[in-house]
C-alpha cells in the first residue's frame, strides 16, 4: 500500500471530496469553528461520503503541520494520480474536444505552481504536463496553494519533455512558448486550434533546446519604456496571460464583455 499524503485546509479537503478522493478521516483541531459557512459545508460533505470526523490537539497539528496554514483541518488519502499524455491526448480526440495543454519547464515553486494549477483549471485547460525532475512536489502544500484545483487538472509527469514535445506536434498540436526573447505578442498568436504552451522558470525561462523545437514564440507586451527595472512577469501571472488570449480567441470570453 502506498504511503498516505496529508492534505490540509478547508478549500483543498471540499475539493476532494467533490473529487471522490479517498479520505480516512478528518482532524479537526479543538475549537474549530463549527459556525463558520465554509466549516458547515466540509461537515455537511463528510457525513454524506461517511468520512469519519475526528478532534485532536493542538499539538498535534503543530507536530505535523508547523508553518502551514491548516486552517484547523487536516485529513489523509492517497497520493495524487498522475497521467502520461499518450494516453491522455487520444482520450480527448475521441470526444471531440480541441485540447489546450501547459507544459512547465522546471517550475519549482509550489507557490508558482499552485497558482498555474488554479488558473488552469479556471481555464478549462486539459492537462498541465511536467518533468519527473526539477519540478514542484504534487503533494500538501501544492493542493493547498492551488485551493484544491489540482483535483480539478489532470497531471501529467512525464520522464522527457522533449520527448512530449516530438509526440504533439505529430499529434497535430502548435506548441507555443511564452518567452520574453520573441519579438511576436501572444495576440498575433493563432490559438484556435489544438495548442500547447510552455512555460519556463523565472531564473533562466525555456531551456533552449525546446525553444529550438517551437516554432512559434511569444512575447507579452509592456508599457513602452516603463522604467521600473522589470523584464518579465510572474510565470503564473503570464499563464493567466497567455490562457485568457486563448479563451478569448476561441469564443470564451468576448470583448463584449470588456
Amino acid at each position: 500500500m502506498k504511503k498516505l499524503e496529508i492534505i490540509y485546509g478547508i478549500h483543498p479537503l471540499i475539493e476532494a471530496i467533490i473529487a471522490k478522493k479517498t479520505i480516512f478521516k478528518l482532524f479537526f483541531k479543538i475549537g474549530w469553528k463549527k459556525k463558520s459557512n465554509h466549516y458547515k459545508k466540509l461537515i455537511n460533505l463528510s457525513k454524506r461520503e461517511n468520512i469519519e470526523i475526528d478532534t485532536v490537539k493542538n499539538s498535534k497539528f503543530y507536530h505535523l503541520l508547523k508553518n502551514k496554514n491548516h486552517q484547523g483541518v487536516f485529513a489523509y488519502i492517497h497520493p495524487i494520480t498522475t497521467y502520461y499524455i499518450k494516453d491522455l491526448l487520444p482520450i480527448l480526440y475521441e470526444k471531440g474536444k480541441n485540447p489546450l495543454f501547459i507544459i512547465l519547464d522546471r517550475i519549482t515553486d509550489v507557490r508558482n505552481f499552485g497558482s498555474i494549477i488554479r488558473t488552469s483549471a479556471y481555464a478549462g485547460v486539459d492537462a498541465i504536463i511536467i518533468p519527473k525532475k526539477y519540478t514542484a512536489m504534487i503533494g500538501s502544500d501544492s493542493v493547498k496553494t492551488s485551493s484544491g484545483a489540482l483535483f480539478k487538472v489532470p497531471i501529467c509527469k512525464e520522464k522527457s519533455i522533449k520527448t512530449v514535445i516530438e509526440y504533439l506536434i505529430k499529434s497535430g498540436l502548435k506548441i507555443v512558448s511564452a518567452t520574453e526573447k520573441s519579438n511576436i505578442y501572444l495576440y498575433d498568436i493563432n490559438f484556435s486550434g489544438p495548442t500547447a504552451i510552455i512555460l519556463g522558470n523565472e531564473s533562466n525561462g525555456i531551456s533552449p533546446k525546446y525553444l529550438k523545437m517551437t516554432f512559434e514564440k511569444a512575447n507579452i507586451p509592456s508599457s513602452i519604456n516603463n522604467g521600473k527595472g522589470i523584464d518579465s512577469l510572474n510565470v503564473s501571472v503570464a499563464c493567466g496571460v497567455f490562457l485568457y488570449e486563448v479563451l478569448r480567441q476561441r469564443k470564451f470570453i468576448t470583448t463584449n464583455h470588456f
